[in-house]
């Protein structure tokens, strides 16, 4: 294996396993929206599958560093296979209603949870195991993280426009197998996060463990600003990938595909700014690109749809503002990782994701109510203002100025 195998085999599960998520994020919402016509319910389905991923998420930090982050990965790609398999199952038999579904989302977000915390938790022993910058590693994933978003989304709208959303959750459930098959093969047992013996003991019990993460995470006042803005401003990205934007997209007589397009259009405009983070990230000012990052990547996209500019406008500047986006989660995983102490990485890395995703379950909802009380003009410009309060916190809030690059956290 090359030296640069486990961080190829990592970016590549990451791409599979978030592509098909991102085919699902479309193919769901859509089937409700279509079924029922209410963005309400299409937003509750959001919450179903939200609230146990975040639940989940906050528990499997001290269970990740306990059993390690690989063997973590790749069981729970297994066990999201089966269960996204089960949606379709539900539909050829004829079992499958918008009441059924919520339970089954339910179980996939449980299952994702994990699955998705624990690809994460690698990060700083792959950067260590290929001996290449922690910025050049966080990069990658977002780069990746950002190419599966924009072939799960550009692939995905036009598979569902196809052959239905409900058959194209089958790629979603091959997404979750090959990610889970490439961990095991290209991710070596030993040295990786939370592997025995990798770095250090175990911990002595599960509620020690989790209360000394919470104890890192809330001693760490950069850790705690970061998560309670991105805590707001993910709370109207859910909203607008499961509600805004398809709502958008139907009520101006567009096809289901322009849904994979424009996200695909920003995600693809996304790979190339965290291409560039990998490359010359640990060069960059991380509070100014942070902060402009944000404001690009949810504002301006959310005007600029509710103003019915030209459609060709509208993908060149959800191409800048992607480009603006990828620079954000390199920056952010940085700075995780140089903050955590290695032994503990897994339980607070679950702890900061889960409270990151903590108002999510509430966005689809919070567009729902407001797009039926109102339309979907207004729930853009609104979504817009607020979001837009949430990227002034880098200026006004102290800790955010004590961003920029740390020693790495003792390993």
């Amino acid at each position: 294996m090359s030296r640069h195998g486990p961080l190829a085999a990592v970016a590549a599960a990451t791409v599979f396993s978030v592509g098909g998520t991102r085919l699902s994020v479309i193919a769901i919402p859509w089937l409700v929206l279509t079924l029922t016509g209410s963005p309400v319910l299409t937003g509750l389905v959001g919450f179903a599958e939200l609230l146990p991923y975040v639940l989940v998420k906050a528990l499997s930090g001290p269970l990740i560093d306990r059993l390690g982050a690989r063997r973590v990965a790749i069981w729970s790609d297994g066990l999201s296979t089966i269960a996204v398999l089960l949606v379709p199952l539900s539909f050829w038999l004829g079992w499958l209603s918008v009441w059924a579904l919520l339970p089954a989302v339910a179980v996939i977000g449980a299952l994702r949870a994990p699955a998705d915390t624990a690809k994460q938790a690698l990060t700083p022993d792959i950067a260590k195991l290929c001996a290449v910058p922690l910025e050049r590693v966080t990069g990658i994933m977002g780069a990746s993280d950002r190419l599966a978003g924009t072939l799960g989304a550009a692939a995905g709208a036009a598979l569902i426009g196809f052959i239905g959303p409900v058959p194209a959750l089958l790629v979603n459930a091959l997404g979750f197998a090959m990610s889970g098959i490439i961990l095991a093969v290209g991710v070596p047992p030993a040295g990786v996060a939370g592997a025995a013996g990798a770095t250090g003991p175990a911990p002595a019990g599960y509620v020690t463990a989790f209360r000394d993460g919470w104890g890192v995470l809330r001693r760490d006042p950069v850790l705690v600003s970061l998560v309670i803005m991105i805590a707001c401003t993910n709370l109207f990205d859910q909203a607008y990938a499961i509600v805004l934007l398809p709502v958008w997209v139907k009520t101006s007589g567009l096809d289901v595909a322009w849904v994979g397009i424009l996200l695909a259009t920003f995600s693809g405009g996304a790979i190339a700014g965290a291409a560039i983070a990998a490359a010359i990230g640990s060069r960059l000012p991380r509070l100014i690109v942070y902060t402009v990052g944000f404001i690009c990547a949810g504002p301006v996209p959310y005007v600029l749809l509710a103003l019915s500019v030209p459609l060709p406008v509208v993908i060149g500047v959800f191409v800048f503002s992607g480009f603006a986006a990828g620079f954000i989660n390199p920056i952010i995983g940085a700075i995780l990782f140089e903050r955590i102490p290695g032994p503990m990485v897994g339980r607070v890395i679950a702890l900061v994701g889960a409270l990151a995703w903590t108002l999510m379950p509430f966005g689809g909802l919070y567009a729902g109510v407001l797009v039926e009380s109102s339309n979907i003009q207004t729930g853009l410009l609104v979504s817009a203002a607020l979001y837009f309060l949430a990227t002034l916190a880098p200026v006004f809030v102290p800790s955010f100025r004590q961003m920029n690059r740390q020693p790495v956290a003792a390993q």
